[in-house]
């Protein structure tokens, strides 16, 4: 099991998707929770950013029974994001995986610009220290654009599904046997990663977030099954298309090739020790 926290009311809409699945305890943390219980959690709102770092709750009892593997989802520029590092500390002893949600940079200003900024840095310098087993930085204004035109009235629910979509499936594939190759585990300095999607057909990326400086690059191809069995020399062509990608001593590549009932789609992760810029 892995247990998904949502820190925010934004991240909480994220970190809900999860409850369609099996294999995740799902809590939720925000001022919209109306009644604390079991996965549920009321956090205060107030006026200033000092004083969500002054008032971290303690949830010792809240968290007593949280699993091992643990991934937190965080929307930056929110208010609550203040409470991120203090929930963090409260967690430490676990393997904890960041997905940072960023909204269009360019458009904020004041205090959320600043309170991304912030949030921005200082968890990726966790990552690096080894406080977290990854930091993933993913951008809403690169989501839409895999996604194409989205109405307004859905929009943040469309995006909403793509990251549980697309972070849902890695977890799968990182706990599945391949029908064929195997993705490499990234080196342990490589701490900051994001994912992306793959056109099979032509194994082009379209990425979340623009990582800077991608050191290990990993590839899942989940293709179906009637084309496994029957189309002659597609690994050939799946690997030949691969020997083409950007590799040197400092970027590897790696692959794996799944089984699935539905049509072929593909997703691809960067990891990198550097640390991104803020734009």
């Amino acid at each position: 099991m892995i247990s998904i926290i949502g820190i925010g009311s934004a991240a909480s809409k994220i970190a809900e998707k999860f409850n369609t699945t099996k294999n995740y305890n799902v809590y939720l943390m925000n001022d919209g929770v109306e009644r604390r219980s079991k996965y549920r959690f009321k956090l205060k709102s107030f006026p200033s950013p000092e004083q969500y770092e002054e008032n971290i709750p303690k949830l010792d009892k809240f968290f007593a029974n949280i699993d091992e593997r643990v991934q937190v989802f965080v929307v930056g520029s929110s208010y609550s994001s203040n409470y991120t590092l203090g929930i963090l500390q409260q967690i430490r002893d676990k393997k904890i995986d960041v997905f940072y949600v960023q909204p269009d940079a360019e458009l904020m200003t004041g205090v959320p610009k600043l309170l991304d900024k912030a949030i921005f840095s200082i968890l990726q310098e966790y990552a690096r220290s080894g406080l977290l087993a990854s930091f993933t930085p993913l951008s809403n204004v690169m989501i839409e654009k895999t996604i194409g035109d989205i109405p307004i009235k859905t929009y943040y629910d469309k995006i909403n599904e793509s990251i549980f979509s697309t972070v849902h499936y890695i977890n799968y594939f990182n706990h599945a046997e391949p029908e064929i190759g195997m993705v490499s585990k990234p080196l342990d300095i490589n701490r900051i990663r994001t994912y992306g999607l793959l056109n099979i057909k032509n194994l082009e990326e379209k990425w979340l977030y623009q990582l800077d400086m991608s050191r290990d690059v990993c590839y899942y191809l989940c293709i179906n099954r009637d084309k496994l069995e029957q189309e002659g020399g597609l690994h050939k062509k799946i690997v030949d298309m691969l020997k083409g990608k950007p590799r040197n001593a400092f970027r590897r590549i790696s692959y794996a090739i799944y089984e699935t009932e539905l049509q072929d789609f593909g997703l691809c992760v960067a990891h990198t020790n550097a640390i991104q810029n803020y734009s």
